[in-house]
């Protein structure tokens, strides 16, 4: 699975609840030294999803900037029994989903951008890949992006956080508050709209929608 992430889950969720800590005791300049460590963690992860909605680097960058200050600020209000990972990354998808609503009041929607600064999926890669074969590359993920721009912000959501992010169908369940059949269906819908949408571009298909049955379950 493309993308998945690596931090610590429990040292996260932990160190959140010692900076909530320090912020009861107005210790706030302590806090936003030990709040460096979740940044540093997870904003690799966080640009990432950003991008997924955004496609422009530099309203990606205003959107994750903007998503920690907001979790830094919404720290007091976290719970302890929340894994914070979880709790973040719907602070992020949040502040996406109000980045792309302000942008469509200023007429302005989705467009294919040349911008390959943050590549969907970020896949590893052994060795250098031939002109060929980043063309080809870039092309799968303009396309693909494109494609998941166009679907409503729930299923497009459910996709970016299950088939890219890797994250099981009960945790995105849990970021957007969702039983785990809402989750399922979502992403059915979503991958069907997908193939639809693709089903000249097989070479893409075959490469990057997974089936329904291969959904990240968990």
């Amino acid at each position: 699975m493309p993308g998945r992430r690596v931090p610590n889950i429990e040292a996260d969720t932990k160190l959140a609840q010692e900076i909530k800590i320090l912020l009861a005791r107005g210790e706030r300049e302590a806090a936003g030294k030990r709040f460096e460590a979740i940044v540093e963690r997870h904003q690799r992860r966080a640009t990432r999803i950003a991008y997924y909605y955004l496609r422009n680097t530099s309203e990606t960058d205003d959107v994750v900037q903007d998503a920690f200050l907001k979790t830094f600020l919404h720290l007091p209000s976290f719970r302890e029994e929340l894994l914070f990972e979880l709790w973040f990354t719907r602070i992020v998808v949040n502040t996406c989903l109000d980045r792309l609503k302000a942008r469509a009041r200023r007429n302005r929607w989705l467009v294919p951008t040349s911008d390959s600064n943050y590549a969907i999926g970020e896949q590893l890669q052994t060795s250098t890949p031939s002109p060929e074969a980043t063309l080809l590359m870039r092309e799968r993920h303009a396309r693909l992006s494109a494609a998941i721009a166009h679907l409503p912000d729930r299923q497009r959501t459910v996709v970016i956080l299950n088939q890219f992010e890797g994250y099981s169908i009960r945790e995105v369940g849990t970021m957007l508050k969702l039983q785990d059949a809402t989750v399922r269906v979502h992403l059915f819908r979503a991958i069907r709209t997908l193939r639809k949408r693709l089903r000249r571009e097989r070479w893409l298909i075959d490469n990057r929608i997974p089936c329904e049955s291969r959904a990240r379950l968990g």
